[in-house]
């Protein structure tokens, strides 16, 4: 073994209060914001706005639980170790394998889009600029987690300012008449246009994800989650309403860059540049938070020997699994070989990441029945019937959205069948060798 790495050598807590809000924010803030408007605003006219509203009823559902278990059981690789420890390890297992996949497509879609809008500013190669920018990630990640959360933050604060110039300053050219009819489409247009903008808030929970690399884990984790959902629906909230009012219904609906086209309408080619920052600093941050939460999955998979050992082993100067962080760059580009529609790609991220917050509630809720001492001791402990109830509504919620996208591309969750069959194989040809292996000590 390498004097510079060791099994024992504990992750560091480089991560404070910005950090939590920026991973929540910079996960959720992303590729949506950019992509989703349109879509949603065909479907339900102005009143996506209650879509977008509605939306947030489940995340703010998943937000709660994943709030009470970060300040209950603070680990790395949070989606993975509580539903391993208090369900079943098998169940932990084929999550994180899911996300394996899931993370691997989010991050693909991530740099492509980004690529896409630079490509309006100056023409660059898709593919090969997509393996710089992941080369950028890879070589900020290998530094540290704390590097990365300030790197994180710094982003962060650049996009919500663009996000405000943006935003107030398109006030002048808002003409409300662009909001009537305003429920154009019905009730069930609205109902209709919610499967899409939840995309808009996944990942909000995302700190819980380096759970160990916090401080003070049991306030932190909780009330970063808590700015987090604020803040991102008031910069949804604050984007979309100036895009409508901006380019009206039928414009933004049509449009397929309605924020860039928004902000050349209402400040020119400032507006361009403001959208092309912006878009370049939220869809970075998110590819940043991504791949820093998909390292740490599968670090927390190594260390409870369901993939090589060698992925858990700590950098001793850095704290940080570089073995695991390789492997996720390895796999990215990969990626890079996947099919470019983009459909396909957020629900093959979307599928994963609602089975994890199905598995995290369904953990919550073991988690009081046999360990109802990790309860008491929590610094954020809601009464039991409530966390039951809301545990309970997050798995229904998480089933019925998952339903729902089947009708729209059946293809990822072949996919992902199949990459699950594949990990199931493979856990239990392992779970039978380590049985053997046992036997054999015994006797």
């Amino acid at each position: 073994m390498a004097k510079s790495e060791n099994v024992s050598v504990d992750l560091k807590r480089g991560v404070g209060l910005a950090g939590v809000v920026s991973l929540g924010l910079g996960t959720a803030i992303g590729v949506s914001v950019f992509s989703v408007l349109a879509p949603a605003t065909a479907l339900a006219g102005p009143a996506m706005l209650i879509s977008m509203l509605i939306a947030m009823v489940p995340m703010v559902v998943f937000g709660f639980v994943y709030a009470f278990m970060g300040a209950a059981v603070p680990v790395t690789g949070a989606s993975f170790e509580w539903p391993r420890r208090f369900v079943h390890p098998f169940l932990g297992f084929i999550i994180s394998w899911l996300r394996i996949a899931g993370s691997t497509s989010a991050v693909i879609v991530l740099t492509m889009v980004l690529v896409s809008y630079l490509s309006t500013a100056i023409e660059v190669p898709l593919k090969p600029t997509m393996f710089v920018l992941l080369v950028v990630v890879f070589g900020i990640n290998l530094v540290g987690v704390s590097a990365a959360a300030v790197s994180q933050t710094i982003m962060l604060v650049i996009l919500l300012l663009t996000c405000l110039i943006f935003t107030f300053g398109s006030v002048p050219s808002i003409d409300l008449a662009g909001f009537q009819p305003f429920a154009s489409m019905g009730v069930m247009g609205i109902l209709t246009a919610v499967p899409l903008m939840i995309s808009l808030f996944l990942g909000i929970e995302s700190a819980t994800e380096v759970g160990g690399e916090v401080r003070n884990p049991g306030s932190n984790i909780p009330l970063g989650i808590t700015i987090s959902v604020l803040l991102t629906a008031a910069v949804y909230f604050g984007v979309a309403f100036a895009a409508i009012g901006v380019l009206g219904s039928d414009g933004l609906a049509q449009s397929d860059a309605p924020l860039l086209d928004a902000a050349i309408s209402s400040m020119g080619t400032a507006g361009q540049v403001l959208i092309l920052v912006s878009a370049t600093v939220a869809i970075g941050s998110s590819i940043n938070a991504t791949f820093i939460i998909m390292s740490r999955f599968l670090y927390a998979m190594a260390k409870a020997d369901m993939l090589p050992s060698s992925l858990s082993r700590i950098h001793q100067d850095s704290g940080v699994p570089r073995r695991a962080v390789l492997l996720a760059f390895v796999l990215c580009c990969l990626g890079l070989l996947m099919p470019s529609n983009l459909i396909f790609l957020f629900l093959a991220v979307n599928i994963p990441t609602l089975l994890k917050y199905g598995a995290t509630c369904l953990a919550s809720l073991m988690l009081l029945r046999r360990e109802p001492v990790l309860h008491a001791q929590a610094s954020f402990r809601p009464a039991k019937p409530v966390l039951q109830v809301a545990a309970m509504l997050g798995i229904l919620l998480g089933v019925l959205i998952i339903v729902i996208g089947w009708s729209a591309d059946w293809r990822p969750y072949a996919l992902l069948g199949g990459w699950g069959l594949a990990g199931s194989i493979y856990y239990a040809v392992k779970a039978r060798k380590k049985s053997a292996g046992r036997a054999i000590a015994r006797g």
